[in-house]
C-alpha cells in the first residue's frame, strides 16, 4: 500500500506541473527551484500560481535499543531485551483554491495517508514515546485512509496584503494583514496549534511525543492522531488568536468519535505574540514567538483517586479505571511554548505544559507536566544550507494519584509496569538532518531516556534511529 500510494502522489504531482497555465503555517513542502538545481527541497518543482496543489510526502524510520536495566515488566512495558522495529507512513496532500479573491478566499483541503510497521514495544511503555509516526493500535494495518479533508476560509479586514508561504493547508501566497480564518473539517489540531518551528515537524526535525508536541496538551483526537473540529483563528501584524472545538474519543486512544457535543468535546484556546523576547538584548531582527495555550476537554473518563479507592477497599482486584468512567467529566491544562532566533544560525525553543492530572490520561499521552528547553543550527554555516543539527531536553511527570494507580498495578492505555518505583521521565534528543538531494533527506536520531514510564527501577535505554524522508 505505501508504494502504491507513493507512485501515486509522484505521477499526480508530475501531471499537476505539466497541466499548469500561466495563470493558474510554516510549510514541510517549500517550493522548489528548477529539477537542475541540486538545492532543492522537492523533488518535483511546485508552482505558486496554479489554483491546484498536489504534492506529497513518505517517511520510514528504523529505530532500535539494545537490552536495559529491568528487574520486572508489566503489560505496558517498554520491553527492556531490545528490539528494531520500522515504521513508514505516506501522505497525498491534494488543494483547490475555489475562491482566489485574497479578502475571500476559499481553499478545499483533502489528504490521503497510510502509517504502516509498527513501534518500539507496540509503542507501550514511555510517555515520550520515541516515534511521532506510529499509531498506537498497530491493528488497524497500513490500508490508506482519509487523514484531512476540510474547508478553509479567509476573510480580510484590510486591504493591505503580505507574502505568506503556500502550505497543504492554506494555499493563497498573498494574504491581508489583519484576517480571519475558518477551518472546518477533519483534521489535526497540532497542524493548527502549538506549532513550533524548531521542534513540531517530526520529518525533518526531533521524533519524540512529547518534544514536537505539548505532552501535557491531552488533545482531542482518535489513536491515528485526527478529529473533527472546527478552528477560528485571528491574524493581525504582530499577534494571532485561535479558537477550536473538537470531537473527543468514544474511549481512551480510541478510533470512534463521540459526536455529541453535549457530553463529550475538547476545547481549545491559544494566543500567540510575534515580538523578539529578549528585548533589548537582541537585535530587533531576531525574531521571537510565544504562544499561550489552554484546553478543557469533556468526555466519558475516570478519576484514578476513585479506582484507586475501589482497589484498597478490595472492590477491585487491581486498579482498573475504565470500570469507574462517567459523562461529563471535565479534564482541563495549560501550555506555554517559545522559539527564538539568537544568530543566523542559531535558534533555541521550549515548553511548559501543565493539566490537574485527577482524570485519566485520554487521547495523546501518559503525561501531567512537562518541561522542555532545546535548539538548532543551520547547515549554513558549513555551506550545507538545508542541513540542521538538533538537541533539546525534555522531562515529564504525573500527579500523585497517578502515581499510586500505576503503583498499585493499574493500566493507562500507554502504561503500566505492575508496579512504580516512582522518578520523572527525562529524555534527551539529538539529530542531524542531512539533505541529500532534491527532496531527499537522510537523519540520524539518538533518544536517550532515563526512567522510562516515569520508573526508576529501569533504564536508562538509548534508541537510535534512521529516517529517510522524501518530499515529492
Amino acid at each position: 500500500m505505501i508504494a502504491a500510494l507513493l507512485l501515486l502522489v509522484a505521477g499526480a504531482a508530475a501531471l499537476g506541473q505539466q497541466q499548469e497555465t500561466s495563470d493558474d503555517r510554516p510549510t514541510k513542502l517549500p517550493e522548489a527551484p528548477a529539477p537542475a538545481d541540486e538545492t532543492a527541497t522537492t523533488m518535483f518543482p511546485h508552482s505558486e500560481t496554479s489554483r491546484y496543489y498536489i504534492a506529497g510526502q513518505a517517511n520510514i524510520i528504523l529505530q532500535a535499543d539494545g537490552p536495559f536495566h529491568s528487574p520486572y515488566e508489566g503489560t505496558n512495558s517498554f520491553i527492556g531485551r531490545g528490539e528494531y522495529k520500522t515504521s513508514l507512513l505516506g501522505t497525498l496532500y491534494l488543494g483547490a483554491q475555489l475562491r482566489r479573491d485574497p479578502k475571500m478566499e476559499t481553499d478545499a483541503i483533502f489528504n490521503l495517508e497510510s502509517a504502516g510497521g509498527r513501534g518500539l514495544s507496540e509503542a507501550l511503555g514511555l510517555a515520550g514515546f520515541t516515534n511521532l509516526d506510529v499509531v498506537r493500535n498497530p491493528n488497524l494495518g497500513s490500508v490508506p485512509y482519509m487523514a484531512r479533508a476540510q474547508l478553509h476560509e479567509t476573510i480580510g479586514f484590510t486591504d493591505k496584503l503580505i507574502e505568506s508561504p503556500r502550505t497543504p493547508f492554506s494555499l493563497a501566497t498573498q494574504v491581508p494583514e489583519r484576517r480571519l480564518q475558518f477551518f472546518v473539517g477533519k483534521m489535526s489540531l497540532p497542524d493548527y496549534l502549538d506549532i513550533n518551528s524548531i521542534g513540531s515537524d517530526s520529518h525533518l526535525q526531533f521524533m519524540n511525543w512529547t518534544v514536537d508536541n505539548n505532552g501535557a496538551w491531552d488533545y482531542a483526537a482518535d489513536t491515528r492522531g485526527y478529529t473533527y473540529a472546527a478552528v477560528a483563528e485571528y491574524d493581525d501584524k504582530v499577534w494571532s488568536a485561535r479558537y477550536a472545538l473538537a470531537l473527543m474519543p468514544t474511549v481512551a486512544n480510541g478510533i470512534n468519535l463521540d459526536w455529541n457535543l453535549r457530553r463529550a468535546s475538547g476545547q481549545n484556546w491559544e494566543f500567540e505574540l510575534r515580538k523578539p523576547l529578549l528585548g533589548r538584548l537582541l537585535p530587533p531582527e531576531r525574531q521571537g514567538v510565544i504562544r499561550i495555550l489552554s484546553y478543557v476537554n469533556h468526555a466519558h473518563m475516570g478519576l484514578y483517586r476513585v479506582a484507586n479507592e475501589a482497589y484498597l477497599s478490595g472492590e477491585d482486584p487491581t486498579p482498573e479505571i475504565t470500570k469507574h468512567e462517567t459523562y461529563g467529566e471535565v479534564k482541563y491544562g495549560f501550555g506555554l511554548n517559545f522559539e527564538q532566533e539568537l544568530t543566523n544560525y542559531m535558534r533555541v525553543f521550549g515548553r511548559f505544559g501543565w493539566n490537574e492530572g485527577q482524570h485519566e490520561s485520554f487521547a495523546y499521552t501518559e503525561d501531567d507536566q512537562t518541561f522542555e528547553f532545546g535548539g538548532d543550527y543551520s547547515g549554513r554555516a558549513w555551506s550545507r544550507p538545508n542541513d540542521k543539527v538538533g538537541v533539546t531536553f525534555v522531562t515529564n511527570a504525573i500527579k500523585k494519584d497517578h502515581q499510586a494507580y500505576l503503583g498499585f498495578g493499574g493500566l493507562g492505555f500507554l502504561l503500566g509496569d505492575g508496579k512504580l518505583n516512582y522518578a520523572r521521565e527525562d529524555i534527551l534528543e539529538s539529530y542531524y538532518n542531512l539533505h541529500a538531494w532534491r527532496g531527499v533527506y537522510y537523519a540520524l536520531d539518538l533518544q536517550y531516556i532515563n526512567h522510562p514510564g516515569y520508573n526508576q527501577d529501569r533504564g536508562p535505554v538509548l534508541v537510535e534511529s534512521v529516517r529517510m524522508h522524501v518530499d515529492f
